[in-house]
């Protein structure tokens, strides 16, 4: 395990300016290590304190100083990420991800009804044949089978993702609804990250490489899990985009589209990010670029800011 000091001497902290507004930020700041073993990123909200940001700090230094795992596959479909944009809106942020077949919308965003989230989803849905929804746990049980009566009135979903906060309330959910639901807070913010698949709350599993711990962990409890799994980014830079293309790659199977196509959501990123072909990105290492990480740092107290938190996480870190 590193010291903090070699850490602070291996580390770029930089802030990626976005399109729209997305978990109700506009700037991402993350913090990247320079390791023997490749790039990584310690990307964890602000909000979130040490013992849950630990998972985040664990995934960065396994990507830094551990050998990648073997990847199966050297092409990832992904899907478009579609934020709680006005259906006006939905054309240009589709247009950012070229061939994806399936696209995942954000519903259930304060402010915004359920008659706005319909409306959203239909205007995706007449631009691309797969429609998955994200309530980021928004939902009561009541208002969430009211929200899969009313978003597959004018056509199918693949899954509700999150649709409730609870693994007992997806559970519930399941039995008074035929959409699938998928989980993801369930999964990445448990301490027992199988229970929800124990419960048979889920029918999708949405994991995050970052919250997680890293690709190894995600990859041990995809395969302790008897559904289907969908890797997704914890809006990433290209170089935690990277690893979730890398853990994607190493899953034994690969069913559904992933949640990697979320470097479009920013202005400027790192690395010049590959654009996707056919709705598919390729799987491989990311350099960030120096002029890139010079451009983009973050003024020095926002640097001493991520090196504290470094410094209280890494002892947490297993």
């Amino acid at each position: 395990m590193p010291d903090l000091d070699e850490l602070v001497d291996r580390l770029h902290v930089v802030a990626l300016p976005m399109r729209v507004r997305f978990r109700g930020i506009t700037v991402r700041e993350v913090a990247l290590i320079d390791g023997p073993e490749g790039w990584g990123e310690f990307g964890a909200f602000p909000e979130y304190e040490p013992p849950e940001a630990a998972h985040w700090l664990a995934s960065a230094l396994e990507a830094a100083y551990r050998p990648a795992p073997v990847a199966h596959r050297d092409r990832i479909p992904i899907n478009a990420t579609v934020p709680a944009v006005t259906p006006a809106e939905v054309p240009a942020v589709l247009a950012r991800f070229p061939g994806a077949r399936t696209a995942k919308v954000k519903v259930a965003e304060p402010g915004q009804t359920l008659a706005d989230d319909v409306a959203r989803v239909n205007a995706v849905r007449a631009l691309v044949p797969t429609v998955r929804v994200d309530a980021n746990g928004g939902w009561t049980v009541e208002q969430a089978a009211a929200a899969a009566a009313a978003l597959t009135a004018d056509g199918p979903i693949e899954y509700l993702e999150q649709p409730c906060r609870t693994v007992a309330e997806l559970a519930e959910l399941r039995r008074r609804t035929d959409v699938p639901v998928a989980a993801d807070e369930s999964i990445r913010k448990a301490d027992d990250p199988l229970r929800v698949v124990r419960a048979r709350a889920a029918d999708v599993a949405v994991l995050k490489v970052a919250p997680l711990g890293g690709v190894r962990r995600l990859l041990d409890i995809a395969a302790q899990v008897d559904v289907p799994v969908v890797v997704s980014s914890a809006l990433d830079s290209a170089v935690g985009i990277g690893r979730g293309l890398l853990a994607a790659a190493a899953l034994p199977q690969l069913r559904h589209a992933c949640g990697l196509g979320t470097g479009g959501l920013f202005v400027e990123d790192v690395a010049e990010t590959p654009q996707p072909v056919d709705g598919t990105l390729p799987v491989g290492p990311v350099r960030p670029d120096p002029a890139r990480l010079a451009a983009l740092a973050v003024p020095a107290e926002r640097r001493q800011w991520w090196i504290d938190r470094i410094a209280a996480c890494l002892p947490l870190v297993a």
